[in-house]
């Protein structure tokens, strides 16, 4: 398994890449102090409805393999307490990390 920790911008805002290297897969999370968007290993379901007492930001797009593409995806799916930020599904994930962005 190999880790990669690096910055990542996205219009002079940065934000916090973190790809793992899994046996035939990649875990993708791009982060900041607020929220992530995580690729589709993500339980949005387990968030909103196990931890929901907890004021998750978190988001979920399937069908990424480099963080460059999860940066350019749309997102899949939200937690209920990121749409108190505008996150919604089909919204472009730069546009959600714009939202949180500090």
């Amino acid at each position: 398994m190999m880790m990669e920790v690096y910055p990542v911008t996205i219009e002079n805002h940065t934000f916090t890449a973190v790809t793992v290297k899994l046996p035939h897969t990649n875990l993708l999370v791009i982060s900041n102090e607020v929220g992530y968007v995580m690729c589709g290993a993500l339980d949005v379901k387990l968030l909103t409805e196990k931890l929901a007492d907890r004021p998750i930001v978190a988001g979920r797009a399937v069908g990424v393999k480099t963080i460059n593409d999860l940066k350019e995806a749309s997102l899949d799916s939200v937690t209920d307490y990121a749409k108190s930020y505008g996150w919604q599904p089909g919204m472009k994930v730069k546009e959600a990390l714009l939202r949180i962005a500090q």
